[in-house]
């Protein structure tokens, strides 16, 4: 029997000289990537496991008898049992290979939705969840007469727990949410929302993207009725993803796309769909994506992952300030760290009431990054107050909400 081998203690320049793609120097520095929510980047082990499979073992899967076949078969369902094994999926059939968290939510509010939704059912969603996860439900209910409905989030960028839970009732029939925040890095309590979900009979959807590379997920402890997540997100390639569903549901669901894989007999009499997961996977799928993918979760595998943990949260203690906005004062606070300058660079995901603190603590000039609208109410500023600045306000976030980004009351007059 082989022993699993321990990963060594974590070393972040051991870890560093992994990724080719750091070793060089941008604008006259080392390159330090911080976009890992957007994309990671991608081991020597990934991008080896690319250049094997061309080199060695390129062939189509399921479908050959030659070598070549038989070796990109094994390796490519290989790559899904891993995937099972990483989130505790109870069998690996109920993993399906997708193009990413993004065709991972459409396929289940196509094939569920349009098989099981119906006039007058809802489906809810929180307000922090990235369009990827609204836009599908919106189609799918637009299309069967339901309503999408938006979870609150308090001004801490927090799911509103006691507002679910009084949305809920018999007419809710999927309840979607992000594990983590893509904007915010918030943690969603999200077995509290499964549990509350199941209680009135309905369905969950967890958006696993930005949570899967960070901690290790459980399905079985979980208990969710679909995880989606994608590869890139991961140290694995663009272009692909999985989603995990219960088996009874994906059983029930009709097949999303048709041809390829799916079928297992076809006659211009009838077609028959084949069996789990292949019923779902259309196509020639990505064969050297999934096996690089195989070889992202092993790479993770073999890292000290706690001691990658501890690591990050040694590097959050090089803060130099933490402003405590519902104790302090935030623009008086950082005026008096910056010896009157203000900040030059904002980052802020909320916006609302606390986007006019924002403006009075950035310095002249200062560039202000308004990347989400998450706060239930306006923005209340003078009108004139950023040109008076020169503050370069960019908003960066594609949602929009019923409020605006800015209303502005109009300057006193003098």
């Amino acid at each position: 029997m082989n022993e699993q081998v321990k990963p060594q203690p974590f070393d972040a320049e051991r870890v560093r000289a992994d990724f080719p793609i750091l070793n060089q120097e941008v604008n006259g520095h080392p390159l330090v990537y911080l976009d890992n929510a957007a994309t990671t980047q991608k081991p020597r082990a990934v991008i080896q496991a690319l250049v094997d499979y061309y080199e060695h073992d390129n062939s189509n899967v399921h479908r050959g008898a030659h070598a070549l076949a038989d070796r990109a078969t094994q390796k490519f369902e290989a790559a899904r049992v891993k995937v099972a094994e990483f989130i505790n999926a109870p069998e690996a059939r109920q993993v399906i290979w997708t193009r990413g968290t993004t065709e991972g939510i459409n396929l289940v509010a196509s094939s569920w939705g349009r098989s099981n939704l119906k006039a007058g059912d809802r489906v809810l969603v929180s307000a922090m969840e990235h369009h990827s996860n609204i836009v599908p439900w919106q189609m799918v209910a637009a299309e069967k007469g339901a309503t999408v409905e938006a979870i609150p989030v308090d001004a801490d960028g927090v799911l509103d727990l006691a507002a679910l839970q009084g949305m809920l009732d018999e007419r809710v029939k999927m309840v979607a949410c992000g594990h983590v925040s893509n904007a915010l890095g918030t943690v969603n309590p999200v077995e509290q929302v499964i549990r509350l979900a199941h209680g009135v009979g309905a369905l969950t959807l967890i958006d696993g993207a930005q949570a899967v590379s960070h901690w290790p997920v459980d399905m079985q402890a979980l208990d969710c009725d679909f995880y989606v997540f994608s590869a890139h997100k991961l140290f694995g390639p663009t272009g692909l993803g999985a989603l995990y569903g219960k088996v009874a549901l994906l059983e029930a669901m009709p097949p999303y796309q048709g041809g390829g894989e799916m079928i297992e007999s076809v006659s211009f009499a009838g077609t028959t769909y084949n069996q789990l997961p292949y019923k779902f996977e259309a196509g020639t799928p990505d064969i050297a994506g999934v096996i690089a993918f195989g070889a992202a979760i092993d790479y993770l595998n073999q890292l000290d992952r706690a001691g990658a943990a501890a690591h990050e949260k040694a590097l959050l203690a090089y803060a130099d300030h933490v402003v405590v906005t519902d104790e302090q004062d935030l623009a008086r606070t950082v005026m008096e760290i910056t010896g009157g300058q203000g900040a030059n660079v904002v980052y802020d995901p909320v916006g609302g009431p606390f986007l006019a603190a924002i403006m009075e603590a950035a310095a002249p000039e200062a560039r202000i990054i308004e990347y989400g609208i998450l706060a239930p109410d306006d923005a209340q500023f003078a009108a004139l107050f950023p040109l008076l600045k020169r503050l370069n306000v960019k908003p960066h976030s594609t949602m929009k909400t019923q409020n605006t980004l800015i209303a502005p009351k109009p300057p006193k007059k003098s």
